[in-house]
């Protein structure tokens, strides 16, 4: 039976994938949008910025949920190739440069909303779109995958996972 943090995590991902596939359909209906207004000779100013702005959003929320689903691609050769207990340590080693790796992402993330929100930066196409907004989609999304990564490698320290393997056995 799996934990109340359990849960919550996987609610979590699941959220945040959830959102993904909102942006995925609000990106379908900007191109189609787009695509009538060009056979039916109307316009709607900002379709191709936002169309943008919902692909980045689909994919930075898609991140955590990915990870943890074992669908990332993953080099698993070397590893294969290793005695066990040098598989394990490689898996942790490489589990923790993710984790590293994830946290600058996210911080970094987050500094870019924090200077747009600070310097009022808006879209230079013609929709003037204030690019906290989208922004935001990454931030969160990047923010979820840290998460995720941290989870990941806690599950490989203590066994319940392995790096070449999808599904936790205990969710």
């Amino acid at each position: 039976m799996p934990s109340a943090s359990r849960k919550t995590l996987n609610a979590l991902y699941d959220g945040a994938a959830a959102l993904a596939a909102l942006f995925m359909v609000l990106l379908l209906a900007a191109v189609l949008s787009s695509i009538l207004g060009r056979q039916f000779h109307f316009m709607i100013p900002g379709t191709d910025a936002y169309a943008g702005y919902f692909m980045a959003a689909s994919a930075f929320l898609a991140l955590a949920h990915t990870l943890r689903r074992g669908e990332h691609i993953r080099v698993s050769l070397v590893l294969s190739m290793l005695p066990a207990p040098w598989r394990k340590r490689m898996e942790i080693w490489a589990g923790a440069v993710g984790v590293m790796l994830g946290a600058l992402f996210a911080v970094f993330s987050i500094r870019l909303v924090m200077q747009s929100l600070r310097y009022n930066d808006i879209s230079t196409s013609n929709d003037a779109t204030p690019l906290w907004i989208p922004q935001l989609s990454m931030a969160i999304g990047t923010v979820v995958f840290f998460i995720a990564l941290v989870d990941d490698l806690i599950d490989i320290i203590t066994g319940n996972k392995r790096a070449s393997e999808g599904l936790s056995r205990h969710e």
